[in-house]
């Protein structure tokens, strides 16, 4: 494991989320101390609930600007727009709603009443993060949030998928495992241009993923390689197979 490559592992799923909300208020307020500005890009999933909770509740919500924030997200199901299952439809109603947010700093990926297939959404997407970046590749991302499911898939990023190994900014994704099969995904090769990477995890249902990934390195999770800061944020259930590392 690279020395920019940490796990760190929290006694249950409840101080994981308060870590993680507290971690991504003092990374954004960095990054803003920096540059003025900041971007993440957000994730699905009931863990990355209630981080958003907890920052909703947090007494230091405030150290960032959140008009100042751009939104990106890492993967979405391609389905109509204000659909209760994509990520973005979460994402707004549980997070951004309550939040002083620029509009046009929030950027979710198209849905199926805007476009007609994934690769589509996907292209627009493409063009969208080129733009932000001012004409090559992708902004800077200061966060990327990833799920880790129990296959070891990050974004719609799954096992033996070709979706896998798309290269570009975004991908649509056909034949997902996991319900609905059409989905659009930031590509691995865009979540590694991220700065900090955070890959999150609780529940024994994780744990064998997580070890595979971690050991291994032929899991999606185990292709994840921030520019600068790859780290694995774990609950004891998620961590409990990692017995070949030191943390």
């Amino acid at each position: 494991m690279s020395a920019s490559n940490a796990v760190v592992v929290h006694s249950d799923a409840g101080v994981l989320a308060d870590a993680v909300a507290a971690r991504l208020l003092n990374r954004l307020a960095d990054a803003q101390g920096q540059r003025g500005s900041a971007s993440i890009v957000l994730t699905g999933g009931r863990i990355a609930a209630k981080v958003y909770a907890n920052i909703l509740a947090s007494p230091i919500r405030g150290i960032v600007d959140w008009s100042k924030v751009d939104f990106w997200w890492g993967d979405e199901r391609f389905l109509r727009s204000g659909d209760a299952e994509r990520n973005e439809t979460q994402a707004r109603e549980a997070f951004l709603d309550h939040l002083p947010v620029d509009p046009e700093r929030v950027h979710p990926m198209a849905a199926a009443d805007v476009v007609d297939t994934p690769e589509e959404a996907a292209s627009l997407y493409a063009s969208e993060l080129e733009a932000a970046a001012g004409g090559a590749g992708v902004p800077v991302f200061d966060l990327v949030l990833l799920g880790v499911g129990e296959d070891g898939h990050v974004a719609s990023l799954f096992p033996g998928n070709p979706g896998l190994d798309t290269t570009g900014a975004a991908v649509g994704v056909r034949d997902s495992p996991k319900p609905p099969p059409e989905r659009v995904s930031l590509t691995m090769e865009a979540i590694n241009t991220g700065v900090s990477v955070w890959l999150i995890a609780s529940g024994e249902g994780k744990a064998a993923a997580v070890d595979e990934a971690l050991t291994k390195r032929e899991l999606p999770a185990g292709r994840v390689s921030a520019r600068e800061d790859t780290r694995w944020l774990l609950d004891e259930d998620a961590a409990a197979e990692l017995k070949h590392l030191e943390f």
